[in-house]
């Protein structure tokens, strides 16, 4: 219904801003990788959607298309609510969430408060197909470095003359155990050594 709001910040917390557009103060939940975003400039555009319950409307804000791309695909896992994912964006970086989707990455979902071994695996058995479909969803676009750096080492290992599916299962490996891991060489030799 509300695609985005372009306004002043009236008013900013890591949780919730007040967005004046044209006179109407607009309260809008935020997480906090927006608000990292947001935090220096006294005014923006966030893109929202809307939440209709019962007992009241909630808007939500994001500053990127990527983050708010991933927030209605985990509102689309069963037990994950608004506030639920919101929580999971504030805990993680949007990247960091969809890594761990890819990389099967129970652990580092379940470090979100609220988040326990069933819902992430849900999310991990849900998502990981629709994270994958780069085509049709912007979120796998931000994560270039880290696709490049595994592109990379798989590379590097099949150059090495070890078999494609073996040296894509140790890089697999070694990123799910450390899926903050960001050196190209750091990577292939631990991929070597878990061989």
């Amino acid at each position: 219904m509300i695609a985005y709001l372009s306004g002043k910040l009236a008013y900013k917390s890591p949780a919730l801003v007040y967005i004046d557009v044209n006179g109407v103060g607009y309260e809008v939940q935020i997480s906090l990788n927006t608000y990292s975003r947001i935090s220096d400039l006294e005014s923006c555009k966030l893109l929202t959607w809307l939440h209709i319950k019962e007992d009241g409307h909630t808007l939500y804000g994001f500053f990127e298309e990527s983050e708010k791309s991933l927030f209605l695909l985990l509102i689309s896992v069963s037990g994950i609510g608004a506030n639920t994912a919101r929580m999971m964006l504030s805990s993680l970086q949007p990247e960091d969430i969809t890594r761990a989707i890819l990389m099967e990455n129970e652990k580092m979902l379940e470090s979100v408060k609220g988040i326990g071994a069933k819902t992430a695996k849900r999310v991990i058995l849900e998502l990981k197909d629709k994270v994958k479909k780069g085509k049709e969803n912007p979120i796998h676009l931000s994560l270039p470095v880290d696709n490049t750096i595994q592109e990379d080492a798989l590379n590097a290992l099949v150059t090495l003359g070890i078999a494609r599916n073996m040296a894509e299962s140790a890089i697999t490996k070694v990123m799910k155990n450390e899926p903050l891991l960001q050196n190209l060489e750091e990577l292939i030799k631990k991929a070597l050594k878990s061989l």
